[in-house]
């Protein structure tokens, strides 16, 4: 798997609502909750979602707020494995703030 070119990037973040470039190498999403448990239950499924496929997210937890922040470092940057993780949390978070 290879890093995505910029255009490339650009267009999958114009899908993934809310996420952006954090810099050249990392996307990142910040993500509110009513209240800390509902926070954590998320973190928790996106932790077995990227244990399950082995791509780890870095997550910023800070009471209702949580930041997550995807690169491939063994790549060097952004690829798909990025932008797809990034359209799973999407969906959880959509199921958990319904």
């Amino acid at each position: 798997m290879s890093t995505l070119n910029n255009e490339e990037i650009e267009k999958k973040l114009n899908e993934l609502d809310g996420w952006q470039r954090a810099d050249a190498k990392t996307i990142e999403r910040g993500f509110s909750f009513s209240d800390f448990l509902t926070g954590i239950s998320f973190v928790k499924k996106i932790a077995q979602h990227a244990e399950d496929i082995q791509h780890h997210p870095h997550i910023t937890i800070d009471h209702t707020s949580i930041t997550v922040r995807l690169s491939t470092h063994d790549q060097g940057g952004i690829t798909e494995k990025d932008t797809d993780s990034a359209a799973v949390y999407n969906r959880i978070f959509d199921e958990i703030t319904r």
